[in-house]
């Protein structure tokens, strides 16, 4: 006796195989999140521009960041989850982020913010982070050329004997 649900069963298991998978499951992004391990954790910013927007009328003042290992879809990609925490204005953003052999990149800024298209963050010696804020040139407000917002941060709650 035959079975009828065999041929059915298979066509159902190849259609899921042959499926495009999670791009968080990706040869790719797992080397990402490799790359991306040792920007992990909370840093707090030691020292930082404070941005003033004139056509805005605001200040913005980064206080510190959290880059977290949890995944994250953004634009259709895979990313990482974080925090930005600013104490001007008095605000925390959730943001998404991965890092690569040379930086870290953290996206997701709201437009209502400002023109900003996220920040970029490298190693500045052995336990610090060197960061510069990257504007978006598509908003209607214009940054000026040559502004820059950077900052310098450290792990957050680990002292030096």
């Amino acid at each position: 006796m035959k079975s009828r649900g065999a041929p059915a069963l298979i066509a159902g298991l190849l259609a899921v195989g042959c499926a495009p998978g999670s791009p968080c499951r990706s040869t790719d992004f797992k080397n990402i999140r490799r790359y991306s391990e040792r920007y992990v954790g909370q840093w707090a910013v030691a020292r930082g521009d404070t941005l003033t927007l004139t056509q805005m009328g605001d200040r913005f003042h980064l206080a510190s960041f959290a880059l977290d290992t949890d995944t994250v879809m953004f634009n259709k990609e895979c990313h990482l989850s974080g925090r930005m925490i600013f104490t001007v204005p008095a605000e925390t953003l959730a943001v998404s982020w991965f890092g690569v052999p040379e930086h870290a990149t953290i996206f997701g800024w709201p437009d209502n913010l400002g023109p900003f298209a996220g920040a970029s963050v490298s190693f500045w010696g052995r336990d610090s982070l060197h960061g510069t804020v990257l504007f978006d040139q598509a908003t209607d407000i214009q940054v000026t050329q040559g502004t820059t917002a950077q900052f310098w941060a450290g792990k957050a709650g680990v002292r030096k004997p």
